[in-house]
């Protein structure tokens, strides 16, 4: 439904399309607020309302979204402070592009004295800097050289292919010389 010179309000019939997936409302002339329904729009994963006249506040019903990986409200006239929580938390500074009024998380304009610019941190728990739990590197690992030995394993006892095991034998007895000079 982008670019198709829709003007008004936006229907509230609209956060009643539950199964709803994608809700594209960009570059049209719609007038308002965005309604609060549409946090019941739970299965919504792209949201875009850019390139629009939206007034007003950023409904805190959306933060309850799960599901919603895009969110575009740039280019509008939206003012107060951006909700925080769940995917909040992940949207860039260009979800918000072109709307002067909006203050808090991810932008650099604070809402006020006494609030915080950065969202509130959840921390897992994690060994590791890239998020991996080392048990499963292990598992990784240990796996890896199981079906190792067990293919080299197999592969010197069949004595197939000759040339890997003619090479093995090879170093193997090399290996052996230079342990015997040592002693």
């Amino acid at each position: 439904m982008s670019s198709n010179k829709f003007e008004g309000k936006i229907p509230e019939i609209v956060g009643k399309l539950a199964s709803l997936n994608v809700l594209n409302f960009s570059h049209n002339k719609l007038i308002g607020h965005i309604p609060s329904s549409f946090g019941d729009l739970a299965a919504l994963e792209s949201l875009d309302l850019s390139s629009n006249k939206l007034v007003g506040e950023i409904p805190m019903q959306l933060a309850s979204l799960n599901f919603l990986e895009v969110l575009n409200l740039s280019q509008n006239q939206r003012v107060g402070q951006i909700p925080q929580g769940k995917q909040f938390n992940t949207f860039l500074n260009d979800s918000y592009e072109g709307n002067l009024g909006l203050c808090g998380f991810p932008l650099s304009k604070r809402c006020g004295p006494d609030e915080t610019l950065e969202p509130p941190i959840f921390h897992e728990e994690s060994d590791s800097a890239f998020g991996l739990d080392w048990k499963f590197v292990l598992m990784g690992y240990g796996c890896g050289m199981v079906f190792g030995f067990s293919a080299g394993y197999i592969m010197l006892t069949l004595q197939k292919p000759k040339w890997l095991v003619q090479r093995v034998q090879q170093f193997g007895n090399k290996l052996l010389r230079i342990l015997r000079t040592y002693h």
